[in-house]
C-alpha cells in the first residue's frame, strides 16, 4: 500500500473513532493554566482513568491496523515502513485522542527486548498483547545500591527445577503501580564478574510476593515506586536470553531508553511558546543576554533533534540502538538546564517565591522536576563514560574491577 493510500485510510478511520481538533487558539500570556511540570502529577483515580482511556484508544488502533505500523505481522504489527508511521502520525494529530505516554517504557523499552531475547512461548504471549494494550509493562533495573551502576545488581533469581526464585529490591520503577509484567535483571551468579553473573526475565507484577510502594519526590508526587521480590516464581521459559548473559538483554533496553529519552520533547514546543511569551511580557526580547540565552537554547535543541531523529530512524529500520544513544541523553539534559537558567535569569525571585502571579512560580515544578532527568535512563557520568569508551574509543576507567568475582567486590564503591 503506497503511504498516500494509507494516509487516506488513516483519515477514514480516524473520521469514524477521533474527533477533530477544533483550531488551537494563539496562546496568549496569562490565560489558561500555567502548568509546565515536566511529569504529571495525578491522583490514583486520576491515573486510572488516564490509563482506561490509553488502553482503549490503543486497542482499537491495533485492532484497525494503526497500533504497530511498522512492527512484523507475525506478532501483529502492520509491516510497513517508518514513512507508514510518519504519515498516520501526521493525520492523527488533527485529532482528539488519548495520550499514550503511560506505554512509553513498555513499547519503548520493554516489547523491543522481549521481540530480541525472549523464548518464542513469551513472545506469542506478549508481544501482541503490550502493543494492544492488553498488558502494561514496566523497567526493574535500579536498586537502593545499584542505580548508576547496573552491573551491581544484588535481587537474586536462584533456579528450582524449570522455575526461578527471584528476591530483592528495585527502585525508582516508573509506572509499577498499574503495570502487568515487569522486566527484571537478577544476580544468578555471584561467583563471576560483574557484568558476568546476571540474567534477564519477564515477571509477573501481581504474582504473590510483589509489594510496589510509591516514592514521594520533592515536586509533590509519586510517579515512582520501590517494589519487593519475596521469592516471586518465575518460568523458565520467561527468562530473557542466555543465563549470565543479562548484561546484553540490559543494554538492548538501555539504549532504546536513551533513545525514547533523547528523542522526547516533553512537550518542549509548548514550554518554548510560553518561554518567548514570558520574556516578550517582561520586555526582555531586546535583552542581549536574554536573547544570546534563548538562541543558545534553539541551536542545541535543533541539533540534538536531528541527531536523535537519525539514531531513531536507524531503530526503525531494523538495526539495534548503539552507544551514540547516550549522546541524545545527554544533549536532553543539558538543554533542560539551559531553559532552566534562562527562566531563572528573567524570572529572579518569583521563581521560588509565589506570589499569585500568573506564569510565574509555576516554573519552580520544571525546575524542581528537571534534575530526575540527569539520572533517569543512566546518569551523567555513566554517560560520558559510555560515549568516551565506546564511541571515542578512550581507555575504560581504571577503577571498574571487570574480573573479579562479584562477591569478592565491595558493592557500591564503583561507577559502571
Amino acid at each position: 500500500m503506497s503511504v498516500e493510500d494509507f494516509a487516506s485510510k488513516a483519515r477514514v478511520f480516524l473520521e469514524a473513532n477521533a474527533e477533530r481538533k477544533e483550531v488551537k487558539k494563539k496562546f496568549t500570556w496569562g490565560e489558561g493554566t500555567d502548568n509546565v511540570s515536566m511529569f504529571e502529577e495525578r491522583s490514583r483515580d486520576a491515573e486510572m482513568e488516564m490509563l482506561s482511556k490509553a488502553k482503549e484508544w490503543q486497542g482499537k488502533r491495533f485492532d484497525n491496523g494503526f497500533g504497530w505500523i511498522t512492527g512484523p505481522t507475525e506478532y501483529g504489527g502492520a509491516g510497513l515502513s517508518n514513512a507508514h508511521e510518519r504519515a498516520y502520525n501526521q493525520v492523527e494529530r488533527e485529532y482528539r485522542t488519548a495520550p499514550l505516554g503511560v506505554f512509553q517504557i513498555g513499547l519503548g523499552m520493554v516489547a523491543p527486548t522481549i521481540l530480541a531475547h525472549a523464548s518464542d512461548v513469551a513472545k506469542e504471549k506478549y508481544i501482541r498483547a503490550m502493543w494492544r494494550a492488553d498488558i502494561v509493562g514496566c523497567q526493574l533495573f535500579s536498586e537502593p545500591g545499584a542505580g548508576s551502576d547496573l552491573a551491581s545488581v544484588q535481587a537474586k533469581a536462584e533456579r528450582d527445577g524449570d522455575e526461578w526464585l527471584i528476591t530483592g529490591q528495585k527502585v525508582w520503577t516508573s509506572g509499577a503501580q498499574f503495570s502487568d509484567i515487569g522486566e527484571i535483571i537478577c544476580r544468578t551468579d555471584p561467583s563471576l564478574p560483574k557484568h558476568k553473573g546476571l540474567t534477564g526475565f519477564i515477571v509477573d507484577m501481581r504474582a504473590p510476593g510483589v509489594e510496589i510502594r510509591p516514592l514521594r519526590q520533592m515536586t509533590g508526587g509519586a510517579s515512582f515506586n520501590e517494589v519487593f521480590f519475596n521469592e516471586v516464581r518465575v518460568r523458565d521459559d520467561h527468562r530473557l536470553g542466555e543465563v549470565n548473559n543479562g548484561w546484553n538483554v540490559a543494554l538492548t533496553t538501555l539504549m532504546n531508553e536513551r533513545a525514547s529519552i533523547g528523542s522526547s520533547d516533553g512537550g518542549e514546543n509548548n514550554m518554548y511558546t510560553r518561554l518567548l511569551a514570558m520574556i516578550r511580557h517582561y520586555e526582555l526580547d531586546k535583552d542581549p543576554i536574554v536573547r544570546d540565552m534563548l538562541a543558545d537554547l534553539y541551536i542545541n535543541t535543533r541539533v540534538a533533534g536531528f541527531t536523535s531523529q537519525r539514531a531513531t530512524d536507524k531503530m526503525r529500520a531494523g538495526q539495534l540502538p548503539g552507544p551514540e544513544m547516550s549522546i541524545g541523553k545527554m544533549a536532553l539534559v543539558d538543554n533542560q538546564k539551559r531553559m532552566n537558567d534562562l527562566v531563572a535569569h528573567v524570572l529572579g525571585a518569583k521563581l521560588v517565591v509565589d506570589t499569585g502571579e500568573w506564569g510565574t512560580y509555576a516554573w519552580s515544578q520544571l525546575l524542581l522536576g528537571a534534575p530526575g532527568m540527569r539520572i533517569a535512563g543512566g546518569s551523567d557520568e555513566v554517560m560520558r563514560n559510555i560515549v568516551g569508551e565506546r564511541v571515542l574509543g578512550l581507555p575504560k576507567d581504571v577503577g571498574i574491577d571487570s574480573k573479579s568475582a562479584f562477591r569478592d567486590i565491595k558493592v557500591g564503591t564503583q561507577k559502571d
